[in-house]
């Protein structure tokens, strides 16, 4: 079993990943802004309330682990997302790395990935616009920070386009998986349940099939 940080373990996406970790037996050091948004109590769980930007408190915390899952984001209803997310991701990178871990996992965004030769999802005008502040940082953090990063074993794990519809789903198991191109159905839809999400994210931390490099997910 793996000793595991998660950073932002009472969001949407993170929650599903503390469920995940905990039905196999993981050990979970939840790092959140509110300790009572975690709804979930195991022996193998220890909650931490903790400022992600607190350098010293998370450097200390991360410490010892056996790899750090992110989930964090600064809140969808956030006016400030685009810029807290650009200046909050580069230090959890340095925060993992002082801490002396090698192995990091980011819940990443869909924006980024191709919907054809040259063109990206988030560029074709198709995302409803109070989406994109957050859509276009994220994409912006793994383009241009995260793939020049030769220091960590990183994975960015871009979810379909719709991650669960913001609702409780099914755990299927049954799932595809690819690399940098949108996944969609035989409808043209891309979407995966946001717990069939976090099964693959918890395979990912088992088995390390991905290295310095972006996946995706979806049925």
């Amino acid at each position: 079993m793996k000793n595991v940080a998660l950073i932002g373990a009472s969001g949407f996406v993170g929650h599903a990943i503390l469920n995940e970790l905990l039905n196999r037996g993981h050990h979970v050091t939840a790092i959140v802004r509110d300790a009572k948004k975690v709804k979930v109590s195991s022996p193998n769980l220890e909650v931490k309330e903790i400022d992600v930007e607190s350098i010293p408190a998370m450097v200390e915390t991360l410490k010892g682990k056996d790899a750090v899952i992110s989930a964090y984001n600064p809140g969808w209803s956030n006016p400030n997302i685009y810029e807290d997310t650009l200046r909050v991701y580069p230090k959890i990178l340095d925060e993992v790395k002082a801490a002396g871990i090698k192995r990091f996992l980011v819940v990443g965004g869909a924006g980024s990935l191709f919907v054809k030769p040259g063109v990206r999802l988030v560029d074709t005008g198709t995302l409803p616009e109070a989406w994109l502040p957050g859509v276009k940082s994220l994409a912006k953090f793994f383009l241009e920070t995260l793939v020049n990063e030769k220091d960590l074993d990183w994975v960015f794990f871009s979810p379909a386009a719709n991650l669960g519809n913001l609702t409780t789903g099914v755990r299927t198991g049954k799932f595809r998986l690819g690399k940098d191109d949108l996944i969609v159905d035989e409808k043209g839809d891309s979407f995966i349940s946001v717990e069939d999400y976090a099964m693959a994210m918890v395979d990912e931390l088992e088995q390390e099939k991905h290295h310095q490099e972006r996946f995706t997910i979806g049925y």
